[in-house]
């Protein structure tokens, strides 16, 4: 990190999209009825979003994990040993790196929504595997085993019956969807902000 490219200036805007960002990743609520109640839905990738189309990818995931470590030091490892914060913070830093890096090399609407759409599917897609070998296995250790964690898929959709078939028919979807709304709410929103954010280069 010179002092080229991260000024105290630039540094301060991180600082203040983070508390933005951790805010946000806090209002985070669960769906009744569509989803299990331990899965909740947040925006605050729409923040990291936009410091990643405004600065650059590096000082998206910034954002991405001081977010995270904020709600780790705040909550707590618990039973799960802070595996949903590392979860979100490997998913949200791919789908906004992927998506600053494409934007960059090409600064208009229909490059920033091509880079959100890209990034989007990359979020969606990864969340299967770590979430099938990594994030459910700890889930089933601390809350009782696969049983305990599918009878909360059941309860919605009674014909789920293994830990594959869950994640396809309502995390992944989900996740989708998610990353879907970060990214129009990013377009939305980016063209009146940026100024404001880009600011942070002088």
């Amino acid at each position: 990190m010179t002092q080229k490219n991260f000024t105290t200036r630039k540094i301060v805007i991180i600082g203040m999209m983070t508390a933005v960002a951790s805010v946000v990743y806090y209002l985070d609520f669960p769906i009744p009825g569509i989803m299990p109640s331990f899965i909740k839905l947040d925006f605050s990738n729409v923040i990291s979003l936009l410091a990643g189309f405004a600065m650059g990818p590096v000082e998206g995931v910034i954002v991405c994990l001081l977010k995270n470590l904020i709600h780790l030091l705040i909550k707590g490892f618990g039973t799960t040993m802070g595996i949903g914060d590392i979860f979100d913070f490997v998913t949200s830093a791919f789908f906004v790196l992927v998506s600053a890096t494409i934007y960059r090399r090409k600064k208009t609407k229909k490059g920033a929504i091509f880079a959100t759409f890209v990034g989007m599917l990359g979020f969606t897609f990864i969340s299967l595997p770590l979430n099938y070998f990594i994030v459910y296995p700890i889930y089933f250790k601390a809350f009782g085993g696969e049983e305990t964690v599918l009878k909360a898929y059941q309860a919605i959709m009674p014909g789920v019956d293994n830990t594959f078939m869950a994640l396809c028919l309502f995390n992944l979807p989900f996740t989708f969807v998610k990353g879907l709304l970060c990214s129009l709410i990013t377009i939305f929103v980016y063209k009146p902000l940026s100024p404001i954010i880009k600011s942070s280069k002088s």
